[in-house]
């Protein structure tokens, strides 16, 4: 399991705070370009929700049923593939990176997928750009500013440093 320590890991905290793609403000502005992905993967409730209200279905959607801390009900899925995954704040679970490996794999025959995760899925977007392919577009909310979409093959080596700065437990 990797661990973010606030005290070891202040920078690396300020750094994750910031968008790894582009940011915008409001969601209806980024449709043409989440249409245009070949693949997506989103990560957040609020972004999955908002996906499925403009009917459009990520090939792999992570939530945790929370939208800034606070208890959120998926009235409607839209899929039966169902995966779960076990991932306290703060950390990226071993568990975590398997699902989202088995995810991905299961994704290539079309189907669309869902990992439930218990805990949190905040930092789920790291190991979905270091294992997803690198044409896939990942979308996720910055909390209060909007929705940040980046592309796999421009994030790859971000990913990667802030991921070393982690700690093994």
């Amino acid at each position: 399991m990797l661990r973010l320590d606030a005290e070891l890991n202040k920078d690396i905290i300020i750094e994750l705070k910031k968008p790894l793609g582009k940011l915008y403000p409001d969601f209806e502005d980024a449709i043409d370009e989440i249409k245009s992905s070949e693949f997506l993967i989103s990560v957040g409730d609020a972004t999955f929700s908002n996906l499925i209200d403009h009917e459009i279905y990520p090939n792999l959607a992570i939530i945790d049923n929370l939208v800034q801390r606070k208890n959120y009900n998926h009235d409607v899925i839209h899929t039966e593939n169902i995966l779960k995954a076990n991932n306290p704040a703060g950390t990226i679970t071993d568990d975590l990176w398997e699902t989202i490996g088995k995810a991905l794999e299961l994704c290539s025959n079309g189907e669309c997928y869902v990992i439930d995760v218990a805990g949190e899925e905040d930092l789920a977007v790291l190991p979905c750009i270091l294992m997803a392919s690198e044409d896939t577009t990942i979308l996720y909310g910055q909390p209060n500013e909007g929705l940040v979409i980046l592309k796999v093959s421009d994030t790859i080596n971000k990913a990667q440093t802030l991921i070393d700065a982690f700690i093994e437990e």
